[in-house]
């Protein structure tokens, strides 16, 4: 170890340390030095460290979230030389934990003794609590982490949020964080000043804090109140998170308050006349109507028609063609749209609303301009486990299934055979307009061969194959075009044989047919049989 005034490291501070590195001409063991990432192998980071030196950093040093190490090329980081001695590829030990270490622990103390805060990243998930990355790993307790309990610590992973030092032992290694000491401060900051405004009639601002079966808390700074779902809108709801969701910005108004105990009652409807009372006469059913979205869901949007009323265009309603996952792959909050009034329900305060039906159905078009038996030519857009989808017009696609793409169905996938992009063509099965399903068949474009497989290739006919596939207990081999044979792996040669050592792709063989399963479809040869 490198030492400075009769100081070993341990002693002297992270500052120190980098001061005197800088100051040498030559670096050595024990000197912390700024190098930059140059390099990401299986297991190191190859760090460019000056003086025409480069050394390795293990990835089990970087912070990891969800396993991966987060550490990119081109980064600078402070390194801690273990040995300048290089390993067989040329490289120096380094260590980005020991420099970390010697820095982290003054900022950790001036933390915990001036009450300031310091900030980290959630890593993981542990025993009682979070891991916390600081630059060394800290614990952070379940009962530190927010002003309420939270079920889900798992998805604070990843998270950056400042923290207080509650205690430390830097011998032992040990630091423990509280985030709640953070947001308590803040709190109270903010609950003086809403105290002087709280009172009852009184119109605020807040933010939805916790959603429940039977209302949402709102913050309005420092000071939660409830907002019954009874009070939240002059229409039905089933629950809270149809109108709101954790975050949410809201303005309310105060109908209760009791200073003592500081319950506050909150209400939404009340600063707004019913609406619903003339709807009907206004949004009749076929009426083409403008509106603005206001809320996305999984299973559609909420679409205000004017304040008060709201109609929801179900995901199925948006697109004749498009297959929507999401109503936020098409649209986005404020948007303005056009929809047709589909339904009216005044007793359920609810209007059912569709996008699509404001333009025409291209499905109707499609039997009279792909009748049956129509073949079509397209690319191929998408393939799955159950067949391939090829791309008849725009936003609308065919299936291919699995069992419509060959009469012989020798492979597993339908990637085996084909490429997304490439063009293909298929013949129309059927359309049909209510479930909007287009079913395409590729096989059908050439008659089954077993309906007229010769009389050659019955039991004991003697064939010459190509070999089309091969595993190590049994051969696919093509008899004729569109028709292929079973070769067992004990159906070779008399003694057991591992067909990968023995065959290959495209080998030409003189076989025997010894039994044919039209049920199956399968013709099983033999060599072993063919040589007697």
């Amino acid at each position: 170890m490198a030492q400075t005034n009769m100081m070993s490291n341990d002693e002297m501070s992270f500052g120190d340390l980098l001061e005197q590195s800088l100051r040498q001409d030559e670096i050595r063991d024990g000197d912390i030095v700024k190098g930059t990432v140059v390099a990401l192998r299986k297991d190191a980071a190859v760090i460019d460290f000056g003086f025409k030196s480069e050394g390795m950093v293990r990835l089990s040093e970087f912070p990891s979230i969800e396993g991966q190490p987060q550490v990119k090329v081109g980064e600078v980081i402070n390194v801690f030389v273990l040995s300048r001695r290089e390993n067989a590829d040329g490289l120096c030990e380094l260590s980005k934990t020991k420099a970390d270490q010697m820095r982290i622990w003054d900022d950790i103390a001036k933390a915990h003794d001036e009450d300031s805060t310091i900030e980290g990243v959630i890593v993981a998930r542990v025993k009682g609590g979070l891991s916390v990355d600081i630059g060394v790993k800290a614990f952070l307790p379940g009962s530190q982490v927010d002003l309420r309990p939270i079920r889900n610590l798992d998805k604070l992973i990843g998270e950056r949020f400042a923290f207080k030092v509650i205690k430390f032992n830097k011998r032992r290694n040990n630091i423990v964080l509280s985030r709640r000491l953070v947001l308590e401060k803040e709190r109270e900051a903010l609950k003086s000043d809403t105290l002087a405004k709280l009172q009852e009639g009184a119109i605020l601002d807040g933010v939805v804090k916790n959603i429940t079966e039977y209302g949402a808390f709102i913050d309005l700074g420092g000071i939660d109140g409830l907002l019954h779902i009874t009070d939240m809108s002059w229409g039905r709801l089933g629950h809270p998170s149809e109108m709101f969701k954790v975050g949410d910005e809201v303005r309310v108004k105060v109908l209760k308050f009791d200073p003592a105990t500081e319950r506050v009652s909150l209400g939404l409807k009340q600063i707004q006349d019913d609406p619903w009372t003339d709807a009907d006469k206004k949004y009749k059913v076929g009426n083409k109507v403008a509106g603005t979205i206001v809320s996305l869901t999984d299973y559609g949007a909420f679409i205000e028609l004017e304040p008060g009323i709201e109609g929801l265009v179900h995901v199925s309603e948006m697109s004749w063609t498009k297959r929507v996952k999401h109503p936020s792959k098409l649209y986005s909050i404020g948007d303005g749209v056009s929809a047709m009034v589909l339904d009216i329900d005044i007793s359920q305060k609810r209007i059912s609303l569709g996008i699509k039906q404001t333009e025409p159905n291209p499905w109707t078009l499609l039997s009279k301009k792909y009748p049956v038996g129509t073949v079509i030519r397209g690319p191929i857009r998408n393939i799955t486990d159950f067949g391939i989808f090829v791309g008849v017009e725009e936003g609308i696609d065919g299936l291919v299934h699995i069992s419509d793409i060959s009469w012989s169905g020798r492979f597993k996938h339908p990637s085996d055979l084909y490429e997304v992009g490439i063009d293909v063509e298929a013949v129309v099965l059927n359309i049909d307009v209510d479930s909007e399903r287009f079913s395409l068949g590729i096989k059908q474009l050439t008659d089954d061969p077993w309906r007229a497989m010769p009389d050659r290739l019955q039991p004991g006919s003697m064939v010459n194959a190509r070999v089309l596939k091969v595993s190590r207990e049994e051969a696919y081999v093509e008899l004729e075009p569109g028709i292929e044979g079973l070769l067992p792996a004990d159906e070779y040669a008399n003694t057991p044989t591992d067909l990968t050592s023995a065959l290959k792709m495209g080998d030409s063989l003189s076989l025997v047919v010894y039994d044919v399963s039209p049920e199956q479809r399968t013709i099983f040869v033999s060599r072993r049989r063919q040589a007697e």
